[in-house]
């Protein structure tokens, strides 16, 4: 009896699971969606807006149909809540549509597949550079002096530098991460080196060794390095320095780095591969166009 109860049991969750979702396009509540404190207007105007918007979460389902058939959609759910809180304010389609494709979420959607970014303003004066003041190409590097990644990132942007030594020229900006116990340390270090005139052959000696950055390992290799120790340690310190890291660190949120290494071709955010095989070529592209 029991086995017969076992299998009418799994027939019938097997039904469910086949039994098609309820009709997105006429349906008038949604999972994880509150539009019963909306007036009638409201939700004609967030289920208008619901059922004819792409969820940018890589599926190929509207907002709505998403709700119903992928509840577990995180992206769909903050949209939907977006698109509500619009209709409750008063907003029309029109306005909501604008808002959502103005989304980060959204922005992040349309800019997959692309190469190259829109180019944003990233502040650089007084970063440590590299290559000529008037190059026609400026890459811009977020790095963490611990991030493996970034390591060999060294060697990439460096061939890069080789194969256009006139053309090209870097730019170094801190993004420590927390993830890295040391990174923040080697950011202050980097630009204490920086004010005297030593940051890459620091730079080059942190990422030659990052697994064994620490403070005793950084003093040891300033003073290698011929800087003035006790100089440099008061900048180290000193909570000028700090600052600094944190505005390389709030000048990347705001150009959009979420990882590390991220490069900028003259603002404009690279979402590639850093081999110099990949990059080499993508320059050669960019310098027929920059001015």
């Amino acid at each position: 009896m029991f086995r017969t109860l076992a299998l009418a049991l799994t027939s019938f969750s097997c039904l469910l699971a086949q039994a098609p979702a309820s009709d997105w396009k006429t349906a008038t509540s949604l999972p994880g969606v509150e539009l019963k404190t909306l007036t009638p207007a409201q939700q004609k105007v967030a289920l208008t807006v619901l059922r004819d918007t792409p969820c940018p979460c890589g599926c190929p389902m509207l907002l709505a149909q998403c709700r119903v058939e992928d509840p577990g959609c995180g992206t769909s759910q903050m949209l939907a809540r977006q698109v509500v809180a619009g209709a409750a304010a008063g907003q029309t389609v029109a306005q909501i549509r604008q808002a959502l494709a103005a989304s980060p979420a959204m922005k992040a959607a349309s800019n997959r597949g692309k190469v190259l970014l829109d180019p944003v303003a990233i502040p650089v004066n007084g970063a440590p550079a590299k290559g000529p003041a008037k190059a026609r190409i400026t890459i811009i590097e977020f790095s963490d002096f611990q991030c493996p990644f970034c390591v060999r990132a060294v060697q990439q942007l460096d061939a890069v530098l080789k194969a256009y030594p006139n053309d090209v020229r870097m730019i170094y900006k801190q993004f420590p991460l927390d993830s890295h116990s040391q990174a923040a340390l080697a950011a202050r270090a980097s630009l204490a080196a920086h004010a005297q005139g030593k940051f890459w052959p620091l730079h080059d000696q942190m990422y030659a060794n990052s697994r064994a950055i620490n403070r005793e390992k950084i003093l040891l290799w300033a003073k290698d390095l011929g800087l003035d120790v006790p100089r440099f340690t008061a900048a180290l310190d000193a909570p000028a320095t700090k600052a600094a890291v944190d505005r390389d660190l709030a000048d990347g949120e705001q150009a959009g780095v979420n990882a590390t290494p991220t490069i900028y071709l003259n603002g404009k955010k690279y979402q590639g591969s850093l081999e110099p095989q990949v990059l080499i070529p993508l320059i050669a592209a960019e310098l027929k166009t920059a001015k």
